[in-house]
């Protein structure tokens, strides 16, 4: 059964009012979406967006499109400003949440192939309608971009000698499969982290790489800042270290005024700040981690529109 992260946290964050337009970035299996919806007045509006096209033709998603109040689009939130445009609805956004994580049904279904447990086709793509598979991307990269992406996505100590061994397993026969490329890692890693997989961060970082996940954020919440109204919220749910320090750099930047100093938005402006930060930083409570493994990583930010 999927169950949303954090769910009464976010639902908290977006601080709902009955007549709010609101935005969920990340529709998944829609249990944040219905959860909006049902805190929602006749007036309220809520958008949700999905790169999976999977996600966008769930059960989930059937049912909540019967809702007149509800609508959802195959996309990415990198777009965000574009799908809140076409509905004249920029700089009137009450809310806009953002779930980074890979959803349940995403890693359960071997077909995908996100999960080193499971053995499928090394895709990974979270949008199967476009852009390189990992097993694409696998076959052709030299090997020091393999290990860039391994380190600098994954955190990866080894990353170096998992792309040397990754170049020399498909100098005889292709990388299609994730057990295979879990093979190799094994193979490669000299020392187990206890408690850990040695698949677990370089599967991590060809999947952010493949999807561009970060710079994706980058846009997303540059985005965000444009389409909510004053008093409007931001609330992000990030999943590890690397999300949630481009999300906490950018409320931190937004709040100070200095602009936000993302890699790939260099802005340079005196203006006050534009956001203020409501609370510290939340992590799921004890029960929520024992019911949902899954949610043992996230960590829930919040900032308000100030202006």
């Amino acid at each position: 059964m999927h169950r949303p992260v954090m769910l009464p946290e976010a639902l908290d964050g977006l601080a709902l009012t009955a007549d709010g337009l609101y935005v969920d970035c990340t529709f998944g299996r829609g249990g944040h979406s219905a959860a909006i919806l049902a805190k929602l007045g006749p007036e309220g509006r809520l958008l949700a967006l999905d790169k999976d096209p999977d996600a966008v033709a769930s059960q989930a998603a059937k049912r909540l499109t019967s809702d007149l109040r509800f609508a959802l689009e195959h996309g990415s939130f990198a777009n965000l400003g574009e799908y809140v445009e076409r509905r004249g609805w920029q700089g009137q956004i009450a809310g806009v949440l953002m779930d980074l994580g890979v959803s349940s049904p995403q890693l359960d279904e071997s077909d995908r192939g996100f999960s080193f447990m499971r053995n499928g086709p090394l895709d990974m793509r979270m949008d199967t309608t476009r852009g390189m598979t990992a097993a694409e991307w696998l076959a052709s990269a030299p090997e020091s971009e393999v290990a860039d992406v391994l380190r600098d996505y994954g955190e990866e100590r080894y990353a170096r000698r998992i792309a040397r061994t990754i170049c020399e397993w498909r100098s005889k026969r292709p990388i299609i499969s994730t057990r295979e490329l879990v093979e190799i890692i094994e193979r490669a890693v000299p020392m187990r982290e206890r408690g850990k997989h040695p698949a677990t961060r370089s599967f991590q970082a060809i999947r952010i790489f493949i999807n561009r996940e970060l710079e994706e954020l980058e846009q997303g919440l540059r985005q965000a800042m444009e389409v909510l109204k004053p008093g409007g919220r931001l609330v992000v749910i990030a999943f590890h270290s690397l999300e949630d320090r481009i999300v906490k750099r950018f409320m931190r930047d937004e709040e100070r005024g200095a602009g936000a100093a993302l890699a790939h938005f260099p802005v340079h402006r005196t203006e006050p700040g534009r956001l203020k930060r409501i609370g510290r930083a939340r992590m799921p409570g004890p029960e929520e981690v024992r019911n949902n493994p899954r949610a043992r990583s996230a960590v829930l930010r919040v900032a308000e529109r100030i202006q």
